[in-house]
């Protein structure tokens, strides 16, 4: 019998993370590298905060976490990872406790962040959604 195996998804602005948490033996995958061959510091960074907050609550040396990410920039793609391991442990445990420690340390861990790019407007240039063109009177 296989054991237990959930899949979750995690978002941000343009990037989205699928993760696929199961028993194994400790491996952490992203886009099918090593979790240590990681090119960016601060990603890395951004990943490890959701792994520290359920160090306590699980033994993630016996669970091998998988992500696949897609669309954005390399920070949003991180965030989408970070937002997508958090909710697959939450639900691998089923714990209230880790529930709880991840709603007090960040919130958008689980339930992601809202914010969107703002809509450029029509009749305006290209450089922004509220840029307008400058006025001379002269």
């Amino acid at each position: 019998m296989a054991g237990k195996v959930v899949n979750v998804a995690g978002k941000r602005k343009e990037a989205i993370a699928r993760a696929s948490i199961k028993d194994g033996s400790g491996l952490i995958r992203i886009n099918s590298r090593l979790f240590e061959a990681l090119p960016y510091k601060y990603a890395k960074m951004r990943i490890l905060e959701s792994l520290d907050v359920a160090r306590g609550f699980v033994d993630l040396s016996k669970l091998d976490i998988s992500v696949k990410s897609e669309g954005g920039g390399f920070m949003g793609q991180a965030e989408a990872v970070a937002c997508a391991i958090a909710r697959g442990l939450v639900q691998f445990t089923g714990s209230d406790e880790l529930l709880a420690k991840y709603h007090d340390y960040d919130r958008t861990l689980l339930a992601g962040d809202s914010r969107q790019t703002e809509v450029h407007k029509p009749g305006q240039s290209s450089k922004g959604p509220r840029h307008k063109r400058q006025k001379s009177y002269r």
